[in-house]
C-alpha cells in the first residue's frame, strides 16, 4: 500500500469517527459572518467591539503545543494581509472545552475545511489571529494536499490537477483571474460601443466562417450528422445584419479539430463581432482601441515582453502588405509564380508543410507563416489575396486581393477582420471554389453554404467583422496556450 493510500485509509476512519459521533463531515451551509479578507480589513474596527465572528475556511497549517493548536485557514476572498484570505486560528482546550479539542486532534486534518467561532485578538507575536470559542466541519478531506509546492512539479500532473495547482500557486491563480478580466473588459468595451451580445448555434449542419476541419457528431433526434461550430457565429451574425441589427457580438467556445501547439487548441474561447455600415479600415481603428482598452484593464500596460519579442501596444500600429511581405522575406511574388516555384521556395527555406490535400492556397499560406514569424507588431496585414480569403470583400484597387486586416504581435496572428464580402453571386463563386478544393483533399476548406448565399440575396449592408480568440491573452502573458486554460483537455489516464 503506497504511503497516499496509508493516510487516506487513516482519513477514512476519522471520517467513520465524525460520523459516529452524530456530526455531519459534509453539511450543505456555513454559518460564516465574514470572509477572511472583510475580518482582517474590519480588524481592528471587530477586535475593539470584542464582537464574535464566524469564519470559514481550508486548514492549510495546523501545529500544536499542549493544550493549544494554532491552524491557518484560507478562504477564497482577497486579502493585502496574510495572503490570499489566510488567518491564524488558535484553539484553546480551556476556550472550547477538554472534549471538543481532543475531538479536534483526533479528527481534523490539513485540507479540511472548517467554521471558526471567535473573537479577533493579536497574538503575542503582533499577528492577527481569531481566538476561537467554537468550530464546526464543513467537509473532511481524504486525500493529504502536496507539502506546499513540492510536491506536484510535473507539468502534466500540474494541468491534470488544477485545482491544486491554483490552490499552491499564487501565479495561475492570478492567470486564471486577469483571464476573467481580459474577456469581462471586451465585453465591457463592445457594450460602451453599442454592441449587442448573442448567441448562435454551436451545433451546424454546415460549417462557415473559417478555413478548419470541424469535429463531427450525431444528433440523434434529428438522425443527422452535424458540426461543431468553428467560427463564433461567423455566417449567422451576418445573417443577423441581413434581418436589420447593426451591432452584434459573440463570446463562446469554437471548435477546431486539428493539431495542437503552444498557440493551438481544438476547444477554446472566441469573440466576433459584426459592424453594420463599417469597413475594414474603420474596423482596424476600433480594434486598436479595444487591444489598447484590453490591455490596460487586464494587465495594467501597454508593454509586453512575448518570447524574444518586446511589443509596446502604445506606439504607432504598422500595416503590412501580404505580396511585398512575403517577396522581403520569402524571394517569391505570389501573383507570379507557379506551384512548382512556391514549393521550391518552401524547401529552401525549410518549412515543413502538410502535404495531404496541398493546393497554391496552402502552398501561399505556408510561406505567410514563415514570415510572420519575424514581425514583432503591433500592427494590421492587409491586402490578402482572393484565393485565401474567402468571405472578405475584394479590393476596390486590385480584385485580385481582399479588405481584409489581421492583428500581428509578437510573430503570430492575433486576430482576424474584413470587409465582409455582400455580393451573393461572389460569395456563390467563391464557395464553389472552396468545395472544389474540398474534394480534391483539402478538409480545411469552407463549405458550400448556401442558405447563408440565399439570405445575402435579401441583401446585407457593408459590413465589417473581426474576431479574436484567447490566443490573445496567452499570448500577453508569455505562456502557452495550453496553460492559459482553466482546465485544458487531457488524454485519460
Amino acid at each position: 500500500m503506497s504511503a497516499i493510500d496509508e493516510i487516506r485509509k487513516a482519513r477514512l476512519e476519522k471520517l467513520r469517527k465524525i460520523k459516529a459521533a452524530g456530526i455531519d463531515p459534509y453539511p450543505a451551509a456555513s454559518k460564516r459572518t465574514h470572509t477572511v479578507g472583510q475580518a482582517l480589513a474590519d480588524f481592528a474596527k471587530l477586535k475593539r467591539s470584542a464582537e464574535q465572528v464566524v469564519l470559514a475556511g481550508r486548514i492549510m497549517a495546523q501545529r500544536g503545543h499542549g493544550a493549544l493548536l494554532f491552524l491557518n485557514i484560507q478562504d477564497g476572498s482577497p486579502s493585502a494581509v496574510n495572503g490570499p484570505g489566510n488567518i491564524q486560528i488558535i484553539l484553546r482546550q480551556d476556550k472550547i472545552g477538554e472534549k471538543s479539542f481532543e475531538f479536534f486532534t483526533e479528527t481534523m486534518d490539513i485540507g479540511d475545511f472548517v467554521e471558526v467561532k471567535g473573537v479577533l485578538i493579536e497574538s503575542k507575536t503582533g499577528e492577527k489571529t481569531l481566538e476561537a470559542v467554537d468550530f464546526r466541519i464543513l467537509a473532511k478531506s481524504l486525500l493529504p494536499l502536496p507539502e506546499k509546492w513540492h510536491g506536484l512539479q510535473d507539468i502534466e500532473e500540474r494541468l491534470r490537477k488544477r485545482y491544486l495547482d491554483i490552490l499552491f500557486n499564487p501565479e495561475v491563480k492570478e492567470m486564471v483571474q486577469k483571464r476573467a478580466v481580459f474577456w469581462s473588459s471586451i465585453r465591457e468595451f463592445l457594450v460602451k460601443k453599442g454592441f449587442m451580445e448573442v448567441e448562435t448555434p454551436v451545433l451546424e449542419t454546415t460549417t462557415g466562417g473559417a478555413d478548419a476541419q470541424p469535429f463531427v457528431t450525431h444528433h440523434n433526434a434529428l438522425d443527422i450528422d452535424v458540426y461543431l461550430r468553428i467560427s463564433m457565429g461567423e455566417l449567422w451574425q451576418k445573417r443577423l445584419m441581413v434581418a436589420g441589427f447593426e451591432k452584434t457580438f459573440e463570446i463562446g467556445r469554437q471548435f477546431r479539430n486539428e493539431g495542437m501547439s503552444p498557440e493551438h487548441l481544438q476547444d477554446y474561447a472566441q469573440m466576433e463581432f459584426y459592424w453594420a455600415y463599417a469597413d475594414y479600415e474603420q474596423g482596424m481603428k476600433l480594434v486598436e482601441e479595444m487591444y489598447k482598452h484590453v490591455a490596460k484593464k487586464t494587465f495594467s500596460t501597454l508593454k509586453f515582453k512575448i518570447g524574444e519579442h518586446e511589443v509596446d501596444l502604445g506606439k504607432k500600429w504598422e500595416k503590412y502588405d501580404y505580396k511585398s511581405t512575403v517577396q522581403k522575406y520569402t524571394g517569391v511574388d505570389i501573383t507570379e509564380a507557379g506551384m512548382d516555384e512556391i514549393v521550391k521556395a518552401l524547401n529552401r527555406l525549410g518549412i515543413d508543410y502538410d502535404k495531404h490535400g496541398f493546393n497554391k492556397t496552402r502552398a501561399i499560406d505556408n510561406l505567410w507563416k514563415y514570415c510572420r514569424k519575424k514581425i514583432s507588431g503591433p500592427g494590421f496585414l492587409i491586402n490578402q489575396p482572393v484565393v485565401i480569403s474567402p468571405l472578405a470583400k475584394r479590393s476596390e484597387k486590385n480584385p485580385r486581393f481582399t479588405q481584409q486586416f489581421q492583428v500581428l504581435l509578437a510573430g503570430s496572428e492575433m486576430g482576424k477582420g474584413y470587409s465582409e464580402l455582400n455580393d451573393p453571386i461572389d460569395q456563390a463563386e467563391r464557395f464553389k471554389e472552396q468545395q472544389k478544393l474540398r474534394e480534391a483533399g483539402d478538409e480545411e476548406a469552407q463549405m458550400n453554404d448556401q442558405d447563408f448565399v440565399e439570405a445575402l440575396e435579401y441583401g446585407m449592408p457593408p459590413t465589417c467583422g473581426f474576431g479574436t480568440s484567447e490566443r490573445l491573452f496567452s499570448f500577453l502573458m508569455d505562456k502557452p496556450i495550453r496553460e492559459c486554460q482553466i482546465f485544458p483537455l487531457m488524454r485519460p489516464r
